[in-house]
């Protein structure tokens, strides 16, 4: 199980397999030790907002404790075209509507586009990663094109139920690697 599609399967399937107790706690433990990070330097981050159907990490309680912590930062959020695999990048307000997509994936009604190059901080979704800091997403390459476009000091931090594997096999020369990832046992550092 070392390819993309083999991780794939594999993670997705655990992640669904999981009862919602383990579920929650596991996301506690999360949490725990994303607030064990800085974020003062922080401006604007891009957040991506749960499938609740495929049990993705619970990115609402983050959010409501980074606003309270660090309420100068601005929140982005994205919509995503599944055709041409390019998320679009919008402000989130307090106020802003949010609808869910065909896919389950929250995004935002409308908004003032934000330009990748001005966000700072991206938290990255994934299946499992590796300990090079190598992710396995759901398939699209749309978070390597979103964050090649973003400017060269971007902070990514990836959020993940599960610990590494240990070694993603066919990662692609345009894959991008996590600089950070937070698991619910461990604060990984790759650069």
């Amino acid at each position: 199980m070392t390819t993309k599609k083999d991780i794939r399967k594999h993670f997705l399937e655990q992640r669904l397999n999981l009862d919602d107790d383990t579920s929650l706690a596991l996301n506690e433990r999360l949490l725990a030790n994303c607030r064990q990070l800085d974020y003062s330097r922080s401006r604007m981050a891009h957040i991506f907002l749960p499938i609740s159907e495929k049990k993705e990490v619970d990115t609402w309680p983050l959010v409501k404790w980074l606003r309270e912590q660090q309420p100068q930062m601005a929140w982005v959020l994205s919509r995503s075209d599944m055709k041409t695999g390019e998320m679009t990048h919008h402000l989130w307000k307090t106020n802003t509507i949010l609808v869910k997509n065909k896919f389950g994936i929250p995004e935002p009604d409308q908004g003032e586009v934000v330009q990748p190059a001005d966000i700072d901080l991206v938290f990255v979704p994934l299946l499992a990663f590796d300990r090079q800091g190598q992710r396995v997403g759901y398939g699209k390459g749309m978070y390597d094109r979103f964050l090649q476009q973003c400017g060269p000091g971007v902070r990514t931090i990836g959020l993940s139920l599960f610990e590494p594997i240990q070694k993603i096999e066919d990662a692609d020369a345009w894959d991008i690697p996590l600089q950070t990832v937070v698991t619910p046992d461990h604060i990984y550092q790759f650069k």
